[in-house]
């Protein structure tokens, strides 16, 4: 689909390609140990673990029990696994679509950057990043597009590793060449309660992260309320598609292995997520403007020449993403084990280490049957005046 705007281009972009070849390495072991376990007391770990699992169908838990205690479940999980994400993937959490030759951070980018283009950002817009993570995706387009950026939180681990990492440690030079380190900031707040006025934002995007909202239509009606007039949200969401059985036991096995290991209430099919856009008041019927389609829907895992889950295949092997392969998790299972044992990572760890890997089968099956898709886009725009949302 062509993009509906232009970024400004970056008059620093070889430095920052030069800076983040250098400076944007990956944390190590010690940095995977000392940060297992966020915010939670290192000897209360094995018991988070423990709740956190007690959430989930494998281990007798149900999908309302998790919607009900969604902030404590997902609190929880990123406390728990934010060190392991940053270990094999780096500072952006999310999958994206891949062109043969590339490699997978070269496609994370593009996907990045693809959102931006589509919600067509502007110089000196205003931005929200709903579940920023710890901000990559954020610094990433935010130097691209020359926008102020929010990214908005509610796990206090992730906020902290993000302010970290944009005014410290490897991005501090990145960011002060690009500008960044003035114009972006975290908020840590429930997304289905947002610390902000109406009508605050000039754009507003989620990267696989309003999958864990336990209501889409009252998560998108927060994000509607916050948006202006006539401006657009995009997201790439987590969802299970048209092909998916719920009277087929294989497939909801897959489905309770990625919640499991993904801190998901519940996984929503793709019409369910559209549906609720409409009911929270956005437009999103196909609209073009100059012969462009600037309001679409689309699985972007459909048209991807390699798919999405090839880093997580276990058949599949790459030096650029070692650790994400049978090889590399098979190395990082082993090192938390030692770690564990010496008592430099927490007891616990390696329950954490399970349940990601029982999460990578389930992503990797849910993929190959074509019944789970991270990357359910849309462009959604909301109407300059009268809604249905605001009849609500």
């Amino acid at each position: 689909m062509a993009a509906v705007g232009r970024a400004v281009a970056n008059p620093h972009s070889t430095d920052l390609c030069v800076l983040e070849d250098r400076k944007m390495s990956k944390p190590g072991a010690l940095d995977l140990a000392s940060g297992l376990g966020g915010k939670i007391e290192k000897k209360e770990v094995l018991s988070a673990v423990e709740k956190y699992e007690k959430y989930h169908v494998c281990y007798g838990g149900d999908e309302e029990e998790r919607k009900a205690n969604y902030t404590d479940m997902v609190n929880k999980y990123y406390d728990l696994v934010t060190s392991f994400y940053e270990f094999g993937w780096g500072q952006s959490f999310h999958f994206a679509p891949r062109w043969k030759g590339e490699s997978l951070q070269e496609s994370i980018k593009r996907h990045e950057h693809f959102l931006a283009l589509q919600l067509g950002l502007k110089q000196g817009q205003k931005v929200l990043d709903v579940g920023c993570g710890i901000g990559g995706p954020l610094r990433e387009i935010s130097r691209f597009s020359s926008t102020s950026i929010t990214g908005l939180n509610n796990n206090e681990y992730q906020i902290s590793r993000g302010t970290y990492l944009h005014a410290l440690g490897a991005s501090q030079e990145l960011n002060r060449i690009a500008g960044v380190d003035k114009t972006c900031n975290f908020v840590k707040a429930d997304f289905m309660k947002m610390p902000f006025s109406d009508n605050s934002f000039d754009a507003i995007y989620a990267i696989e992260a309003t999958c864990h909202a336990p209501d889409a239509l009252g998560c998108y009606k927060e994000i509607y309320r916050v948006l202006k007039p006539g401006q657009c949200f995009a997201a790439y969401e987590w969802c299970m598609t048209d092909s998916f059985d719920p009277n087929n036991q294989e497939h909801q096995k897959i489905k309770a292995e990625i919640e499991l290991g993904d801190g998901l209430p519940d996984i929503r099919l793709t019409r369910q997520c559209l549906e609720a856009l409409k009911l929270a008041g956005f437009e999103v019927s196909s609209v073009f403007l100059n012969f462009l389609q600037v309001i679409w829907e689309n699985d972007l895992t459909v048209d991807s020449p390699i798919p999405w889950y090839l880093p997580l295949d276990k058949s599949h092997f790459s030096l650029s993403s070692f650790r994400l392969t049978a090889l590399g998790r098979f190395i990082t299972k082993n090192m938390v084990k030692a770690l564990e044992f010496v008592r430099l990572a927490p007891e616990g760890s390696q329950r954490v280490q399970s349940f990601l890997e029982k999460a990578a089968e389930g992503l990797v099956e849910g993929g190959r049957k074509e019944i789970f898709t991270p990357m359910y886009f849309f462009l959604a725009r909301k109407p300059h005046s009268g809604s249905a949302a605001e009849a609500l």
